[in-house]
């Protein structure tokens, strides 16, 4: 969609932007954390999906409105990417999606079940469409991207949670192990993959492509977290 950014900020308006397949709605919730939550919704059939629930309830609710929602995905079980899941899921009746390692501690922290763990490769239906699942451990054990690829329509989109930003990957707290295994991911299952013109969208931040972050990747590497 000309126009669209993806520069949003607690408060302020939405981003959306207008694919082929899919309409994508981006929103920051939370002045001290500034998550990122996307609502994707099929064109051909309506249906909904929300990645991470990750706070404000009353506005992700309002964003969703009466079409309501398929699934909502949670990217990892850090608690600031689930805070609204409980209250988006009891008022919805949606699907939740996680990754398998990630499952039982996002239970733990909202008191919600993950209906449906996920691993590499599987697919979130999304209307006639689907995200494909990509592991990216290292972060967190769980963590997952979602890839939206359209094929010869236009260029792959890429939803990274904490795993992928511009400028790096996501914290490891120093550990050295996870570190190890988060670039590793990375690299592999995402930069030797998929095309330069790939837009990501990371869970807190700016947006960025493949293309304009490929030649940092032996600074990240060599730089650690």
């Amino acid at each position: 969609m000309v126009g669209y950014t993806g520069e949003v900020r607690p408060g302020g308006p939405v981003d959306v932007r207008e694919l082929d397949a899919l309409r994508i709605t981006k929103i920051a919730v939370d002045e001290k954390m500034s998550n990122n939550c996307y609502l994707l919704r099929c064109r051909a059939t309506g249906d909904q999906v929300l990645i991470d629930a990750a706070a404000d309830a009353a506005t992700l609710l309002s964003l969703i409105g009466p079409d309501g929602l398929t699934a909502v995905v949670t990217t990892h079980q850090h608690w600031d990417h689930h805070r609204a899941l409980a209250e988006v899921v009891a008022a919805t009746g949606a699907e939740v999606v996680a990754g398998a390692p990630d499952a039982e501690a996002i239970t733990a922290q909202t008191g919600v079940g993950v209906t449906r763990p996920v691993g590499h490769g599987d697919k979130v239906p999304v209307g006639a469409g689907a995200l494909e699942v990509i592991a990216i451990a290292g972060h967190t054990p769980g963590s997952i991207a979602l890839l939206h690829d359209p094929g010869s329509d236009g260029h792959p989109h890429l939803f990274t949670g904490d795993s992928l930003f511009p400028g790096g990957v996501g914290n490891t707290f120093g550990d050295d192990e996870a570190f190890a295994q988060l670039i590793g991911d990375v690299e592999q299952r995402i930069f030797d993959r998929l095309p330069d013109a790939t837009w990501f969208y990371p869970g807190h931040g700016n947006d960025s492509t493949l293309g304009t972050e490929r030649p940092h990747l032996p600074g990240w590497r060599e730089r650690g977290w």
